[in-house]
């Protein structure tokens, strides 16, 4: 049984880079999965031990917490990019 989670550890804007991101932290993934994810994911990627973590940069308009809505709501919308991520991700290690 799988045991991925994605977490969001930290998001806003960078203003070195100037742009706004999101970083995930990834637990659960085997050796073998952080090998596979690593290969196919164009976001940076840092991997500690059997931990992933990604930054995802966004264009303003796309940034997901960027809404006067995401604010009055940001639990909701956490747990929505986490689901989003998760899905994503068990989708890249589904294909063969």
């Amino acid at each position: 049984m799988l045991q991925l989670k994605v977490k969001i550890i930290d998001y806003g804007f960078s203003d070195s880079l100037k742009r706004y991101y999101v970083t995930y932290k990834v637990t659960g993934l085997t050796g073998e999965e952080l090998n596979k994810l690593e290969g196919l994911l164009e976001d940076p990627i840092t991997i500690k031990g059997n931990e992933l973590y990604m930054n995802v940069y966004f264009e303003e308009e796309y940034y997901p917490f960027g809404t006067g809505d995401s604010k009055n709501r940001l639990e909701d919308y956490l747990a929505r990019e986490e689901l989003e991520m998760t899905a994503y991700l068990l989708d890249l290690l589904e294909d063969d």
